[in-house]
């Protein structure tokens, strides 16, 4: 089976370590926290950051939450790093239009799969990045 990109974890990882370590929050900090490469740790930022989740300080460096970690939720994160532009979890092939199975199970199949990210998206909204911290401790 096919895993989904780390992205998401990792971009969780970094607003919990930004909200639990607010200061010295450079990317080579963080780094070393989420066991990457400083590089992808900036791209996932700058994303993070295009989503208003996280604020990047240039010169001295560091970064910071720009809502509390309580309103932060892990709906939120997963939306600024692991959505596709159409918004759907799951991408799909094109079947062959003349095929009565192919066309009927491309229709039923999409209605699951939707019921599904539905299904992990209510349950992402309900957790926030400061129950992952208080339940970490």
């Amino acid at each position: 089976m096919k895993q989904i990109s780390s992205r998401y974890p990792i971009a969780v990882h970094i607003v919990s370590f930004i909200a639990g370590v607010p200061k010295e929050c450079t990317s080579d900090f963080i780094a070393e926290s989420v066991n990457s490469n400083p590089a992808i740790v900036r791209k996932m930022m700058a994303m993070l950051k295009r989503a208003g989740l996280i604020e990047i300080r240039r010169g001295v460096g560091g970064a910071y939450l720009k809502r509390p970690a309580e309103d932060i939720t892990l709906l939120d994160v997963y939306r600024a790093v692991d959505v596709s532009e159409d918004e759907e979890l799951f991408n799909f092939h094109q079947p062959v239009i003349a095929c009565p199975i192919g066309q009927a199970m491309d229709t039923r199949l999409r209605h699951e799969l939707k019921e599904a990210q539905a299904a992990l998206e209510n349950h992402l909204k309900q957790v926030t990045i400061q129950q992952l911290l208080t339940e970490a401790e």
